[in-house]
């Protein structure tokens, strides 16, 4: 990590963290984090892309990690993200860029690509796959317990994440989201007791890595991060005049899902996988890594990231 450099952009008022590590004559190549992830979560990306060639930027979003938190983080919105990415490789002198979005990170990855199609090199995912907005509707038939139905609730996750600190809500998240089940609770139990106080993190998460995450979230809170993604879910974010039923990225895609990613559990996931995402993403190759889970980059990173650059040499521009 010694290599990588910690740059601030100024936008909308707030200072934007950004982890930086390459040539500025390379091809750029733009990492989104999840939830509840920082730009940190790339540790294992960041150097070996770098490496190979690409000038590598992961920001934190407004809200995260080293990011300024805004004054009303209640009405932070995917467009702000996306808006915020757009000033960030305007400030960078980028004009094009590959994107590699994880969980939520896809969806701001998608978003970007329907408003900045000539500025798209590429576009990678990991754990979640560009879904349609009625796909989207759908996670609201999930039943109640349904861990994003909990988190769309005002007040509801922040009572619930109240009663411990931000190392341990993290660690709780971690482990929770590791697992291959959907995370749903019963009607008199709240999320954050799904993961009982002796479970073990994921091997391949160090304690150290917790620390890591516990002093940004220390920072931050979770305000942010439950309003994006969880509580703009059913947000549209589209140019004006959009066809709906145009594809939404002809560009070259890649969607990387571990098998046992609980989000591929999801009803009608796989299905939709094998036969729907491709009217929206044509050019779409998808791979299943059989053991991964929803942090499959973190878990098995050699893995992550020859898959990576396989696809980047294959369409450097």
């Amino acid at each position: 990590m010694d290599h990588i450099k910690h740059n601030y952009v100024q936008v909308d008022g707030l200072k934007l963290h950004v982890a930086e590590i390459g040539s500025e004559s390379s091809p750029a190549v733009l990492f989104f984090h999840g939830f509840p992830e920082i730009s940190y979560t790339w540790r294992h990306q960041m150097i070996a892309v770098a490496n190979a060639g690409f000038r590598v930027i992961a920001p934190d979003y407004r809200g995260y990690g080293l990011s300024d938190i805004p004054a009303e983080p209640e009405k932070t919105s995917f467009a702000d993200l996306v808006a915020d990415t757009a000033t960030i490789l305007d400030s960078l002198s980028i004009s094009k860029v590959f994107v590699i979005g994880k969980d939520f990170g896809a969806m701001v990855g998608y978003i970007f690509a329907l408003f900045f199609p000539e500025k798209l090199a590429g576009i990678i995912t990991l754990g979640i796959p560009y879904m349609p907005p009625e796909a989207l509707q759908q996670l609201q038939t999930l039943p109640e317990g349904f861990y994003m139905r909990r988190w769309q609730e005002p007040g509801r996750a922040e009572a619930d994440f109240g009663r411990f600190d931000a190392k341990t809500v993290v660690r709780k998240i971690y482990i929770l989201f590791s697992r291959s089940e959907v995370p749903i609770a019963s009607e008199n139990q709240e999320i954050m007791d799904l993961v009982e106080q002796s479970a073990p993190l994921p091997s391949w998460f160090t304690e150290e890595d917790l620390e890591t995450y516990a002093a940004s979230y220390e920072k931050s809170g979770f305000l942010t991060a439950l309003q994006v993604p969880y509580r703009s879910l059913l947000e549209r974010v589209e140019p004006p005049n959009h066809d709906l039923n145009a594809p939404i990225v002809k560009a070259p895609a890649l969607f990387i899902t571990g098998e046992k990613d609980f989000f591929f559990s999801f009803p009608g996931m796989e299905e939709y996988l094998k036969s729907g995402i491709k009217r929206y993403v044509p050019n779409l190759e998808i791979m299943y890594l059989p053991e991964g889970s929803h942090f499959v980059h973190e878990q098995f990173p050699e893995k992550v990231n020859q898959l990576l650059l396989n696809f980047l040499k294959s369409n450097k521009y």
